[in-house]
């Protein structure tokens, strides 16, 4: 027996659907007008559109649960600020700070004259910033530590002619100084310091709420004036400040605006160009114009209305409207393909029942396939990936309803024009046939509304004929199954290979333009400062036995397995505790009994005040305390996971339990490990949701498992290729991938649907029937997409050229997917093939 047919559900949606059609086409006007009436009201939301932004960068493009948060929490609790002893490796939030970062020009040494000189000056500059009509300045604003500014200690230790410096640790002044992270590009022998190619200085200001409005305005005023200095002859300098990645991010909210409306522009002039007839009756021109505005309007509905009701507006929403307007294209075209195989000569409502039934349901598939995927969505860990998924899940749902309506309602007053024979341009009816006293000019132009008198139907196109003509039955030729079914496995083994290199990690200024500073500022630093990473807090978060020998010694054994890590620098290491014993020693005191222990405590923290703040003692009991190590060689996003989960799982092989490890860099890191699980349960739940809509809505089942199939061969396709393509995962990615993959469902359930629902017998008539009729919609839809988002490759924005480079490659796997893979497997494949028909019907011929 064949596979049984699953059209339950499908039959009755498509008689229904066909109500609908004759209702659209008896009563356009209603369906027209409600519409733009309802977008115009909504479209008010817009209003709110400033007041509606949000782009907290660690709110949006975190993890909320992220592991780091809860440690930053604890750090906070355990190790409050101490305003009068500032220690930035102690900070657990960036701060209220400004930075600088000079390089030497033609490579020469930054710490010599010609280019220190430049740079001494340019610091006494910043030093004379002052806000207030010049009450402020910077030794009013600035952080302090024994009741002095934090200063640049390496122009201190530069401008005091010292004979030799030690690199990377210089004792200055009898304090240990660590020049790690402040020279790059350095030149040493023997630890003695010979040259460097950059110097990054640091201003810290107070950032206590009393000074917080002062600061915000000592920080414009760094940035006016380095946006003027930047070209010195000696030294090239970039600059940054502890609000530079958010002003960044926010300034640059509604700067996909512009590129949305090229993309627009593009894609009603390739409409246009795909639906011109050179009849001047069956002419298409109005109707690509009001599809792309049908997308449009679902978009300013969709926003409109989330505005209005306060849904936060993040820059990753600005990407949702492309993904509309392809599903808006794809929708129009393949409205328009079954609109041209009716009747010409029957009444306007029949036609568009006619169309409906067929076109309406690959759309309602697609549709609610979206809309489940990305209401899902909206339960993410990311809130940036939640507003887009809600935004693009309204917007979906407008699009289907203008579909239907707005766009259907047009297509029906399109359709009695045509009825009446009346020209495309000036609705003046207009002969059939060439007259013969006319010039050839008006023949040409003033005569229309031929059809094919065999079938009743408009003319086809000369791209559906090539479909129907050669390149269908090209594609069921024996043999060429079998080079598309080679060509299948290697494309999969290809991508397979790819997913395995696939780099994994976003940069801080993957989320700002391309001449920004925050951008130079932050390649410079990977360029120059990438030998010394961040300083990682190592936390015992329980109480502990310090002054047990014993017990002692697990700890010590621990934070050894941590120096031994090939990221983390052996030789430089805070430690209260190793200052304390040592201190213990030299004074020859005794600690290895509790009360001895903390009754020496107060004199050691007298002597070393920075280390008080490492430790959360209480009544006789310490509740945490802190060391610190210092990672090296942290030179991208991929070894900055490499580090975080080396050193968590270091922690887990430790005899001393609840230790943590925190750094403020750490919040970010989390995303890492969420972004792959998010992906992977994205693509399933897509998946399974267009298999559970496939098998209520297409009348195969097994056309249904292929649709669901061909999704995850896209997704393995995509990940693939985009190692190739210089892509990498992080929470970006995983909004515009899940964007693209959710695209593919359109080219598969169109043809799938089609497929399943010929009349034609044989499995490769069908593969013809199902080309001929959609073919050329899928390709108009994959130009005309590609088209209109190809303007995002300009951008200088990486986030929309990231968008470029994944929809790209989706809506190209994608389209071949849909015109050949499928096709070829589904006529190896069908359940539905001769063989199994003949034998139903010999069984039945043997029952009569």
């Amino acid at each position: 027996m064949g596979c049984r047919r699953t059209d339950c559900l499908s039959k009755p949606l498509s008689g229904l659907f066909e109500k609908l059609g004759s209702l659209v086409g008896s009563w356009p006007l209603y369906f027209f007008v409600i519409p733009l009436v309802l977008t115009a009201a909504l479209s008010g939301g817009f209003a709110f559109l400033k007041d509606r932004e949000d782009n907290d960068f660690e709110r949006q493009y975190t993890p909320k649960k992220g592991p780091s948060k809860a440690t930053r929490e604890f750090v906070k609790e355990n190790f409050p600020y101490n305003d009068s002893m500032f220690s930035e490796e102690r900070l657990y939030d960036p701060g209220n700070f400004a930075s600088l970062i000079a390089v030497s020009t033609n490579n020469l040494n930054v710490l010599a004259d010609p280019a220190f000189e430049e740079i001494l000056r340019l610091n006494n500059k910043i030093l004379n910033i002052t806000v207030y009509d010049g009450t402020l300045g910077f030794n009013d604003l600035c952080a302090k530590a024994y009741g002095e500014c934090v200063s640049n200690i390496i122009l201190d230790i530069v401008r005091s002619n010292e004979s030799s410096i030690t690199y990377p640790v210089h004792t200055y002044r009898s304090s240990p100084v660590f020049l790690g992270s402040v020279l790059g590009g350095v030149h040493a022998v023997n630890n003695s310091l010979i040259s460097a190619k950059a110097v990054k200085l640091f201003y810290y200001l107070d950032d206590t709420e009393s000074k917080a409005n002062a600061s915000r305005l000592w920080l414009r005023g760094f940035k006016k004036l380095l946006s003027e200095e930047l070209d010195k002859e000696h030294i090239d300098v970039s600059y940054y400040t502890s609000k530079s990645k958010q002003e960044e991010i926010d300034s640059h909210t509604t700067d996909g605006f512009p590129l949305f409306l090229i993309t627009y522009a593009c894609a009603i002039t390739f409409s246009l160009i795909s639906c011109l007839r050179f009849d001047n009756v069956r002419n298409k021109v109005w109707v690509a114009v009001f599809g792309v505005l049908s997308a449009g309007l679902a978009v300013l509905s969709s926003f409109g209305l989330l505005l209005y009701i306060g849904v936060p507006f993040v820059i990753t929403v600005a990407n949702s409207p492309f993904l509309i307007l392809g599903i808006g294209l794809n929708n129009m075209f393949v409205m328009v393909s079954d609109w041209q195989h009716t009747n010409v000569k029957e009444p306007v409502s029949k036609r568009m029942a006619h169309s409906y039934k067929d076109a309406v349901m690959p759309i309602t598939i697609t549709a609610l396939t979206d809309v489940l995927k990305f209401s899902i969505g909206t339960t993410s860990d990311f809130p940036s990936v939640q507003s887009f998924c809600l935004y693009t899940t309204i917007s979906i749902i407008f699009c289907y309803i203008y579909t239907v309506t707005f766009f259907g309602a047009f297509l029906a007053l399109n359709g009695r024009r045509e009825a009446s024979n009346r020209h495309w341009f000036t609705c003046m009816k207009i002969p059939t046939d060439s007259l013969d006293d006319r010039s050839k000019i008006h023949n040409i132009c003033c005569v229309g509304g031929s059809y094919d008198e065999d079938t009743g139907a408009e003319k086809k196109q000369p791209a559906s004929n090539f479909f129907k003509d050669y390149y269908g039955p090209f594609l069921i030729k024996p043999w060429v199954k079998g080079v598309v079914i080679f060509l299948y496995v290697v494309y999969l083994a290809a991508s397979i290979y790819g997913c395995f290199h696939i780099q994994q990690g976003i940069e801080l200024y993957d989320l700002a333009a391309d001449n920004s500073h925050v951008t130079r500022f932050n390649k410079k630093d990977r360029e120059y400062f990438s030998d010394y990473g961040p300083s990682v807090m190592v936390i015992v978060g329980d109480e502990f036995p310090y002054w047990d020998r014993l017990t002692r010694l697990g700890l010590e054994e621990c934070m050894s397995s941590l120096k031994r890590l090939p990221f983390v620098d052996e030789d430089i290491y805070t430690s209260w505790l190793d200052t304390y014993i040592s201190y213990a020693k030299e004074n020859n005191l005794n600690i290895e009994h509790k009360y001895l222990f903390i009754k020496h405590l107060a004199p050691f923290w007298d002597s070393f005040p920075y280390f008080k703040q490492d430790v959360n003692f209480t009544g006789d009991s310490f509740h945490a305390s802190r060391f610190f190590i210092q990672t090296i060689n942290i030179a991208n996003a991929s070894q900055e996971i490499d580090m975080l989960k080396g050193l968590k799982t270091t922690l887990e092989g430790c005899r001393v339990k609840s230790m943590l490890v925190y750094n403020q860099n750490f919040i970010f890191y989390d995303q890492y490990d969420v972004v792959i699980k998010s992906t992977i349960k994205n693509v399933i739940v897509i998946t399974a949701a267009m298999l559970l809509v496939s098998l209520l809505l297409i009348p195969d089942p097994l056309c249904s498992l292929w649709v669901a199939c061909s999704i995850t061969s896209v997704t393995v396709g995509v990940t693939g290729l985009m190692a190739l393509w210089d892509i990498q995962l992080d929470s970006i990615f995983m909004i515009i991938f899940t964007v693209c993959i959710g695209f593919t469902v359109d080219f598969s359930a169109h043809m799938s649907y089609a497929f399943a629902s010929s009349k034609k017998s044989c499995p490769n008539d069908r593969a013809v029937d199902a080309l001929a009729s959609l073919g050329y919609p899928i390709l108009q839809g994959a130009f005309s997409t590609i088209l209109g988002v190809s303007v995002l490759a300009t951008s200088e924005f990486h986030t929309f050229r990231m968008f470029f480079k994944i929809f790209f490659l989706v809506v190209v796997i994608g389209m071949v997917h849909g015109l050949s893979f499928i096709p070829v497997i589904m006529t190896i494949y069908s359940c539905h093939s001769n063989k199994n028909k003949n034998k139903d019907e010999n069984l039945k011929m043997s029952k009569l």
